[in-house]
């Protein structure tokens, strides 16, 4: 007898339950953009779940993390904590392992994963995830959100999803880490107040993500290659696919890929998981 859970999700592929179910995701940083994306991943059938950020929640995070109470930020739970919790409550069968401590500081389980969801704070936070992840060849997935004050006293809400997948153009290539705006991002950093409302805006980042990372490893779309950037404007609002895209070099020069680069774990854990993908696309072509 076919699930209800096979039935809706029959236009992934056939095995695509399986894929995603098997898939180890790691979800750095999760607050706004992580915790949405840990709930839609739970909600989609992701079983296998690495989870890091070395911070507890506290009374500003909670118009905009998912799955955190009051007594959370009086008790000073631990994200990660409230964030296994959450996704127990979807998965009960799910596979969690929490890190409390910056990614840097436990960085060889990175290496043993499907792919990568950065949902970090900063430029120069993205910079380093993103070259980590180029070193061992995991696909990366990064959000990021910003509201800042226009000159009129308008505020305007923007932000981008990236997939950065290896070989492929990266965050550099698309002019989104320049040198210019790690070092000036600091100047602005604030302008949405200390308890802002963002919820809505990263939920729609989030969910874009998911959404390519379920891409990645399903065939549902064949016709259609994956759109690496997509900007979002809050205020319109709207979500398109960069300008960007249209000057980018298929390759990436910034982070080229010489013989023996990566991790030799790759092989054996997350590109079987492409592997299988890209089997599926050939059945459905």
């Amino acid at each position: 007898m076919v699930s209800t859970r096979s039935q809706r999700q029959s236009f992934l592929g056939p095995d695509s339950e399986k894929v995603l179910s098997s898939g180890v995701v790691v979800i750095v940083g999760l607050c706004g953009g992580g915790s949405h994306i840990a709930q839609l991943l739970a909600h989609i059938g992701v079983d296998n779940y690495k989870i890091v950020d070395p911070d507890f929640v506290d009374d500003p995070n909670l118009n905009r993390m998912v799955g955190s109470t009051p007594n959370d930020a009086i008790e000073k739970r631990p994200k990660v904590e409230v964030i296994r919790d959450l996704i127990l409550r979807i998965r009960p069968a799910a596979n969690i392992e929490m890190f409390a401590t910056k990614w840097q500081e436990n960085h060889l389980p990175l290496r043993s994963c499907t792919a990568v969801f950065g949902c970090v704070d900063s430029f120069a936070s993205r910079n380093e995830l993103e070259a980590y992840c180029r070193r061992f060849l995991i696909p990366y997935i990064d959000i990021g959100m910003d509201v800042h004050e226009l000159a009129s006293g308008r505020y305007m809400i923007s932000g981008q999803v990236i997939a950065s997948i290896p070989g492929q153009p990266c965050m550099k290539c698309m002019g989104v880490l320049t040198e210019e705006r790690i070092s000036q991002e600091a100047q602005r950093y604030g302008d949405a107040g200390d308890r802002p409302q963002v919820i809505w805006p990263n939920g729609v980042l989030a969910s874009t993500a998911v959404g390519m990372f379920v891409s990645l490893l399903t065939p549902w779309d064949k016709q259609s290659e994956l759109v690496p950037f997509i900007e979002y404007d809050g205020n319109s609002p709207t979500l398109k696919p960069s300008s960007v895209i249209a000057i980018l070099d298929k390759e990436c020069k910034h982070y080229p890929i010489p013989k023996g680069l990566g991790d030799p774990m790759w092989n054996g854990i997350a590109s079987d998981f492409l592997k299988q993908a890209n089997a599926l696309q050939r059945e459905a072509d």
